[in-house]
């Protein structure tokens, strides 16, 4: 189950450092044209916050795992 998890984390990380990217071009720049995730600000600190919380968790599960195989 955790192996799922940290799997699903993965994919996810994935597809959240595309939203970010580099402010000149890609998705960041469709989504301060199209309001897509509301202000860019407001987007960016939203996603700013997820990243960090997906990174710890990610970081969390890869040891929790690493220590199961041990045992």
């Amino acid at each position: 189950m955790l192996n799922l998890i940290w799997i699903l984390l993965s994919i996810f990380l994935i597809i959240i450092i595309f939203l970010r990217a580099p402010q000149n071009s890609g998705l960041a720049s469709f989504a301060t044209k199209s309001n897509l995730l509301g202000s860019p600000s407001s987007a960016e600190r939203t996603l700013n916050n997820i990243t960090v919380i997906a990174i710890t968790l990610y970081l969390f599960i890869a040891i929790q795992l690493n220590f199961n195989q041990l045992n």
